[in-house]
C-alpha cells in the first residue's frame, strides 16, 4: 500500500508546489496514491490563505488529497470564532498573535496589516471580516489522524498507551512529552510533523518529517510502501530507516 505525506507547511506555498512536483515525478515511475498532508498550513510563512486556498482547489478539482489538522490551524480557527479563544495547548503566557506562534504573518496574508502592533479587538474585527467562510469552514472539517494500512498518520503523534480511536484532539495536534521519548512500538508506524528538525527522521515506532520549513528549513515529502519509506528528492526516492 503505497501513500505519500508532506511535513508542516506553514504558509510556504512555494514550497508546497515544488514538493507536490515530486510526488506527480514520484507517481508517474510508481502509479498514484493519496498525500496526505500533516498540517500546521498556517503561521509563520508568507502565503498562508494560498496554502489554503491550492488545498482547497485540489481537492475541489478531485486531488487524492487529505488534509489533518495541527495546532496551529486550531488556533487559528478558533481565534476567528471567539474574540477570547485561548487553546488548551497553549502556554497561558501566549496568544496566537504573540511573535512565536506566527498569527500576523498568517493574517497580513489575508490583507490584514500591522496586526501585531494595533489594539486587539479591531484586529480581530478585520479579521473576521478578511478571512472567507469557505477557509474557515475547511479547517473546521480537518481530521486529526488517518491509517492506511500499518501507518497512521497525525500532526504531532499520540498518546503511548491509549487505543487509536481513543485517542484525544490535543493530544493529536500537540503532544511531545511522553510520546518523543517513547521507545516502543505503537502497532502502526506513525508518521508526524510539529517538532521541527534540520532533516526527516525514522526512529523505528515513528517517523518525524518536520524539517522546520517554518524556520527557514526545507519542506519534506516522503513515499511510503507498506512500512518502508523513502524521502523525495529531484534525484529520486532516498530511503529513510531507522
Amino acid at each position: 500500500m503505497r501513500s505519500y505525506a508532506i511535513g508542516d507547511i506553514h504558509g510556504h506555498f512555494d514550497l508546497l508546489k515544488r514538493q507536490h512536483d515530486l510526488i506527480a515525478d514520484d507517481s508517474a515511475r510508481h502509479g498514484a496514491a493519496p498525500v496526505i498532508h500533516l498540517g500546521d498550513l498556517v503561521d509563520r510563512g508568507p502565503d498562508c490563505a494560498g496554502v489554503i486556498q491550492y488545498l482547497m482547489d485540489g481537492i475541489a478539482a478531485g486531488q487524492d488529497w487529505l488534509v489533518l489538522k495541527g495546532n496551529h490551524d486550531r488556533m487559528f480557527s478558533g481565534y476567528l470564532d471567539d474574540f477570547h479563544f485561548h487553546d488548551e495547548g497553549l502556554r497561558r503566557d501566549l496568544s496566537w498573535l504573540h511573535p512565536k506562534l506566527g498569527g500576523v504573518a498568517t493574517l497580513a496574508s489575508y490583507g490584514v496589516k500591522n496586526a501585531g502592533e494595533r489594539p486587539l479587538r479591531p484586529v480581530w474585527e478585520d479579521a473576521v471580516a478578511a478571512v472567507p467562510q469557505a477557509h474557515r469552514d475547511f479547517l473546521a472539517g480537518l481530521l486529526t489522524k488517518h491509517q492506511r494500512g500499518d501507518i497512521g498518520f497525525v500532526h504531532a503523534g499520540i498518546r503511548p498507551g491509549v487505543a487509536w480511536d481513543d485517542q484525544t484532539e490535543t493530544d493529536l495536534i500537540w503532544i511531545r512529552d511522553g510520546f518523543l521519548i517513547d521507545p516502543y512500538d505503537h502497532g502502526l508506524l506513525i508518521v508526524h510533523g510539529h517538532t521541527a528538525l534540520d532533516a526527516p527522521q525514522h526512529y523505528g515506532n515513528r517517523v518525524n518529517i518536520d524539517s522546520g520549513a517554518a524556520y527557514g528549513g526545507p519542506l519534506t515529502a516522503v513515499a511510503i510502501e507498506g512500512r518502508e519509506v523513502f524521502l523525495l528528492t529531484p534525484a529520486g526516492r532516498v530511503p529513510l530507516r531507522p
